[in-house]
């Protein structure tokens, strides 16, 4: 699950990307430091506690979904085993990380990781940045369990709970493992990065945790969800395409493979929220609506590596920049979302649904417009150092 387009780049006076002026006016707070070449700020060097919660940003609701809409998640149990579950492969004919890496048992290993380098090192830094952050937001994936996990009426009671809704969710995580692990593994082995600035971002990542403001609802969950993994989907496949155009087919093979998974889990999502839209169409639009007004926060936008208060800005602004994830993507997604739903063709909603239909079903031509009025008055800005890189700096 791995998205990283600022959110922010959608609110109705849509600032560029690159304005790190205006990037580096919200606050941060900073957690723990960690011993680096840098000279620390004074603020770094003052935090005394070992972990310091990042700032709130917005006033957190809670369990939202009325008591009598559990019933509706119960009732589809046996629905989600039959529809849901089927879109999870059995273990032994999943991909397995080791089976694109060179084998540390065999005695070409050394020879195999010679190759794996030779064929990455003419890939621009620039990429490197994009596929670290996708590595970073996949190896944050015990919040992701975490989060669905407070989803009212479909979480894992036990914690090997027989539901097909936990059971959904432990596999699902169980698949999801895999994709960090073998981003984490190339990126060691390629010798372009710095782990240990990678591995202290991971930390600080799965520390801060997120809030996506699905408020403990499966139904603003599950369209959450089903936006992330196809964002993720798009990300993927286009580091693929690039990786390719860079002349590392081994590197493009892997993230395609990755992209296709994130395409079925997509799929077994939007089957969840197309069937609420079956059983509960006013309350699965509302939510819907609620949604897209929030504006869909990223997996990963408490990223912080430990000195670059504006880390997830800086990498989203990359990965807008070199076409991996662009506002495009998100009016692409949104569209995509829409006709898969067939929104517009919903009938018998309330007033207030059908408020929620209109904007909804007018919300993509809008960021579009406002991705175009951005674009245009978007101003080259001075590069930024990536402590991933060893402090290359990186145009934005």
């Amino acid at each position: 699950m791995a998205l990283k387009l600022n959110a922010a780049a959608f609110q109705s006076q849509m600032q560029p990307f690159h304005n790190a002026s205006s990037l580096r006016s919200h606050h941060r707070v900073f957690m723990a430091s960690t011993l680096h070449h840098h000279q620390p700020s004074v603020e770094v060097r003052n935090v005394k506690k070992p972990f310091t919660p990042p700032r709130e940003v917005h006033v957190q609701v809670t369990h939202s979904m009325p008591p009598e809409k559990r019933e509706i998640f119960d009732s589809l149990n046996d629905w989600a085993e039959k529809n849901i579950l089927v879109h999870l492969k059995p273990v032994e004919k999943c991909w397995q990380p080791s089976d694109f890496l060179p084998d540390p048992a065999s005695e070409g290993f050394d020879e195999q990781v010679k190759e794996l380098r030779e064929r990455c090192k003419e890939i621009p830094d620039d990429y490197f940045v994009v596929l670290v952050g996708d590595m970073i937001t996949e190896e944050a994936l015990p919040t992701y369990q975490t989060m669905i996990n407070t989803l009212d009426g479909v979480r894992d009671e036990t914690g090997a709970s027989l539901t097909s809704w936990a059971i959904w969710t432990r596999a699902w995580t169980a698949e999801e493992n895999r994709h960090g692990d073998l981003l984490n593994k190339y990126l060691y082995l390629s010798g372009r990065v710095d782990m240990k600035q990678i591995e202290t971002t991971v930390q600080y990542l799965i520390g801060s945790g997120m809030d996506p403001r699905t408020e403990n609802n499966p139904y603003l969950g599950f369209i959450y969800t089903s936006f992330q993994e196809r964002a993720t989907f798009v990300s993927h496949g286009n580091t693929a395409r690039l990786a390719k155009e860079h002349g590392d087919t081994k590197l493009a093979q892997i993230c395609g493979t990755i992209a296709a998974d994130e395409k079925r889990h997509e799929t077994a999502y939007t089957k969840i929220v197309e069937k609420l839209l079956e059983v509960d169409p006013d309350g699965a639009i509302l939510a819907i609506g609620d949604m897209m007004k929030k504006k869909i926060s990223m997996p990963a936008h408490l990223m912080y590596d430990g000195w670059d208060e504006n880390l997830f800005e800086h990498f989203s602004a990359v990965a807008q920049r070199i076409g991996v994830y662009t506002a495009k993507d998100y009016a692409d997604i949104l569209e995509f979302l829409v006709a898969r739903w067939e929104v517009e063709k919903l009938t018998g909603l309330s007033s207030e649904g059908r408020k929620a239909q209109d904007y909804v079903c007018g919300l993509a031509p809008r960021i579009r417009k406002l991705e175009e009025r951005a674009q245009a008055r978007a101003k080259q800005w001075s590069p930024v150092p990536f402590s991933w890189i060893f402090d290359k700096e990186i145009k934005i």
